[in-house]
């Protein structure tokens, strides 16, 4: 298995047709958002209703795509146009039908000494 969580999250915040797929969704981040989807990045997309999300991701020699339905909810989508970049906390956050803008974690702390 291979790890997500250290990877980027790139979230397009414009709706997109859901009957993309890896072709199409890559043409996306290539061409609109002038990325390189093969970088090893999450990219997040949802549709119009706000009720699907797809992540386009690469891995080691092949894209992968990750959807998740909503049976009667909505995604809780910023009102913003154009590409977010997410940290993992606000993408699980997102997944689980939270409002991420809203939620603010502990600061993580570092210490170069100990008592």
């Amino acid at each position: 298995m291979f790890e997500l969580e250290g990877l980027e999250v790139f979230f397009y915040t414009l709706p997109v047709d859901m009957r993309c797929s890896i072709d199409g969704l890559s043409i996306i981040v290539s061409e609109r958002l002038s990325l390189d989807p093969t970088k090893g990045a999450l990219y997040v997309f949802f549709n119009k209703s706000q009720d699907k999300l797809k992540i386009l991701y690469w891995q080691r020699n092949g894209f992968c795509l990750w959807y998740k339905r909503l049976e009667k909810e909505r995604f809780k989508v910023p009102l913003s146009r154009g590409i977010l970049t997410l940290t993992f906390q606000q993408l699980r956050w997102l997944l689980d039908g939270l409002d991420y803008t809203r939620i603010q974690g502990h600061k993580p702390l570092s210490y170069k000494e100990f008592f």
